[in-house]
Formats: C-alpha cells, sequence, structure tokens
C-alpha cells in the first residue's frame, strides 16, 4: 500500500464526508464521486486499489443509513434479500472481470458510466412503478433475481454502490413505492459493495487505512447531509441538477486523463 502524508489523509477524510454528504443531501449519486475524489484530490496512484478501497466505503456507509430506514417501515426484507443475494453473486464476478481490465481503460469506461449518471439524475423519479402490479410471486422472483444480478454485474465491474440502478430496478420488479425501494436499495448497495471490496482485499488491492478515514468522513458527511435535507424541501431538485453538473464535469476529466490508455 502507498505511505501518504498527513495532507493526503485529511484530504481522505475531507473527501469522504463530501461523499457521505451528498448521499444523506439529495440520496444518491455520492458514491460515484467516490473513486475520483480519492484518486484526483487525495492522489492515490492505483486505480484498482481506489476501486476496492472505496467499494468498502460506501458498502459500510450504506448499511449505516440502512437502519433508520429500517426503524421508520422503509425496507421490504424479502424482496430485498432476494435482490441482494442475485446481485452479489453478480458483483463477484462483476469484479473479477473488472481486476482484469487495465486499470486507465476501466477509469475510462468509468467516467462514460459517470455521464450515464449525470443524465439519470436530471430525469424525474416516478413515485411507484405499475409495471408489476399483476405479477404473482414466481414472477416478481424472476424478476428480482434477473435485474439483481444485472444492476450487481455493474456495480462488481466499477466498484460502485449501484443505487441509481437499484432504486428503479426494485420498482421494476415489484411495483414497490419509491420511498421503500430507496430504502431496500441500501442493503443491496451495501452487500454489491462488501462483495466487491472482499473480492479486492483477496487480491490485495484494497487499502484498510484508507478506507477506514473515507468511512469515518462518510459518517458525519451523511448525518449532516440528513439534516439539511430536511430543512430544504423542493430546492432538493435544483441540488440534483447542480450534482449532475459535477459529475458530469468529473467524468469529462477522467476521460481526458485517460484517453492514453486506448492509444488516443
Amino acid at each position: 500500500m502507498v505511505d501518504l502524508t498527513p495532507l493526503q489523509d485529511v484530504l481522505a477524510v475531507a473527501s469522504g464526508l463530501a461523499v457521505g454528504f451528498s448521499l444523506g443531501l439529495i440520496g444518491g449519486g455520492g458514491s460515484i464521486l467516490a473513486v475520483p475524489l480519492l484518486l484526483y484530490v487525495v492522489g492515490y496512484p492505483d486505480p484498482h486499489v481506489v476501486i476496492g478501497t472505496t467499494a468498502l466505503a460506501v458498502s459500510v456507509n450504506a448499511y449505516l443509513n440502512l437502519i433508520p430506514h429500517a426503524r421508520a417501515g422503509n425496507v421490504r426484507w424479502r424482496p430485498g434479500i432476494i435482490f441482494a443475494i442475485a446481485g452479489a453473486i453478480a458483483a463477484l464476478l462483476g469484479s473479477l472481470l473488472g481486476k482484469a481490465v487495465n486499470g486507465h481503460k476501466l477509469l475510462f469506461l468509468f467516467a462514460i458510466l459517470m455521464l450515464a449518471v449525470a443524465y439519470l439524475m436530471t430525469r424525474p423519479r416516478a413515485e411507484r412503478s405499475g409495471d408489476a402490479r399483476h405479477r404473482g410471486a414466481s414472477a416478481e422472483t424472476l424478476w428480482l433475481i434477473g435485474v439483481g444480478a444485472a444492476a450487481g454485474l455493474l456495480s462488481g465491474f466499477f466498484g460502485i454502490g449501484g443505487g441509481f440502478l437499484i432504486v428503479p430496478g426494485l420498482m421494476l420488479a415489484t411495483g414497490m413505492p419509491i420511498l421503500a425501494a430507496i430504502g431496500t436499495s441500501l442493503f443491496s448497495v451495501g452487500s454489491f459493495g462488501m462483495t466487491t471490496a472482499l473480492s479486492y482485499a483477496w487480491s490485495g488491492l484494497l487499502d484498510w487505512r484508507i478506507a477506514m478515514l473515507y468511512i469515518a468522513g462518510g459518517v458525519l458527511g451523511g448525518w449532516l447531509g440528513a439534516r439539511l435535507a430536511t430543512h430544504l424541501g423542493r430546492s432538493k431538485k435544483a441540488l440534483n441538477w447542480i450534482f449532475a453538473v459535477i459529475v458530469a464535469l468529473t467524468a469529462i476529466y477522467m476521460l481526458y486523463r485517460n484517453l492514453a490508455a486506448f492509444g488516443l
């Protein structure tokens, strides 16, 4: 692992705080910035270690944020567990594929994914999906397994939480309202991230110390963001747009930095 300076340690905590704050404030998207923050703000040089380390940090923060949602009754455990198991198996496969790809090529593809996330953040969310209204229990289970596996594969490959995929995926498979999908998604985000992190740790591609600094910052940031979110109301729609622009600009910078990996 890389020896970082005290300033880089502080920047790691600050980066984790920024990720947690955005997650608490607007309810998603923040984990997509965990990788570029560790790479370009903290200055960690190894893309694969960065992906493994941030996967652990995102996982732990997701499990911590799951607790208040569970207490509020926003977690549908049966579909959540089915989705998480199918996705975690696929996330393991995705992480194996990701580790086999050149780090800079992986970052280039990651940046393209970030542009897709930025676009989705500007789209209005439906309160409920009607697609699953007439499905039986068996059909719903098959949908949960199929959609969960697809989301888990992408999550493992890129080392992300995947909440932007999991929330609509749960709504598509079950028709549950968005608040329940958000609460339930955290169990899958934590499970996917932990599977990916353990896969990277097995290969020696996880910096435990930096992960703990990231988690510490993320816990504080999530608490601050959640408190502020309760006072903003409709202003959060504008924040989604602002955050989407930040994600898009970061993605463009990452594309530029990693063009050489494709000989461009």
